[in-house]
């Protein structure tokens, strides 16, 4: 787990924190107020990001988290294949993402997990280590 300022990183993970950021500002979210924001980095040869916030809804189990409002919204555009995802909230804390992200994040790879603060700062971590020994697609080969 690595936990450094975003200004030591690569100019895409600004990209993707900026974007984080502006993703935030779509947010529904009057229960709990927690205006999270997601970014995701396509493997293609050009640097498509693809945006997400989280959507509350009355029956909370029916919300979506942003990190999965992103990747929903990459496959419904054709996007399969990711290298990163970047998840940020408007706090000065790191919030991982919830075990139902994790588990839909799981389903396209183990990409790196970058979760920043609004300082700049990040925590990057596989999702390996976001979630050990988890239920994948090769269990259901022969």
């Amino acid at each position: 787990m690595a936990n450094v300022k975003t200004s030591e990183a690569g100019n895409w993970v600004r990209s993707l924190t900026q974007e984080s950021h502006k993703a935030k500002e779509f947010s529904y979210c009057p229960y709990s107020q927690l205006r999270m924001g997601s970014a995701l980095l396509t493997e293609f040869f050009v640097f498509v990001f693809l945006l997400g916030c989280s959507v509350e809804n009355t029956c909370f189990s029916l919300g979506l988290c942003a990190e999965r409002t992103a990747i929903n919204k990459a496959v419904s555009e054709g996007y399969q294949k990711f290298k990163v995802i970047l998840c940020s909230d408007l706090e000065d804390r790191v919030i991982a993402p919830c075990g139902a992200c994790r588990q839909v994040m799981r389903e396209f790879g183990d990409m790196p997990v970058f979760m920043t603060k609004v300082d700049g700062s990040y925590t990057m971590m596989t999702l390996e280590e976001l979630l050990p020994l988890s239920w994948g697609t090769e269990y259901l080969k022969k």
